[in-house]
C-alpha cells in the first residue's frame, strides 16, 4: 500500500508574509517511492484517497482525488458535486510530494496558491 497523509499549508504571500497553518489541505493519496501520485495504485483506493480542505474563517470541506480528462488531478469536494469547481493541482501528475517541497492549485475563487508540504506520513 503506497497511501500517504499529506499536509499541505499555505506558503508565504502577499496577505500571509509567513505563510499560515491555518489555510490548506491534508490529503491521502497514494503516492510511489519518488513521491509523485500513483495512478495506478489510486485507480484501486479511490475511495481512500480523500482531501480535507481548512481555512480559518471557512467551513471545513471534504472531498477526494479526482483524475480528469487530460491526465491531470485536482480535489473535487463532495457537497458541491460539480466538476466545474474542482481545485486543480498544478502540475500534480510531475510534482513531487515531499517535505519542503512547493506545490500549487487553482482554487474554488479562481486564485492560484502556492502550498508547503509540511508532512508526508502512512496513511
Amino acid at each position: 500500500m503506497t497511501l500517504s497523509k499529506i499536509r499541505l499549508e499555505l506558503a508565504r504571500n502577499q496577505d500571509f508574509p509567513e505563510g499560515s497553518s491555518d489555510h490548506g489541505y491534508e490529503a491521502v493519496i497514494p503516492l510511489n517511492a519518488d513521491g509523485h501520485i500513483d495512478a495506478e495504485e489510486w485507480r484501486h483506493n479511490k475511495a481512500r484517497s480523500t482531501v480535507w480542505r481548512f481555512w480559518d474563517g471557512e467551513p471545513d470541506e471534504r472531498g477526494h482525488l479526482v483524475h480528469r480528462r487530460g491526465g491531470t488531478w485536482a480535489f473535487h469536494y463532495d457537497v458541491r458535486g460539480d466538476s466545474e469547481e474542482d481545485e486543480p493541482g498544478w502540475k500534480f501528475d510531475t510534482h513531487v510530494f515531499k517535505i519542503g517541497e512547493y506545490v500549487s492549485l487553482r482554487e474554488q475563487d479562481g486564485e492560484l496558491r502556492t502550498f508547503r508540504v509540511v508532512s508526508v506520513r502512512r496513511a
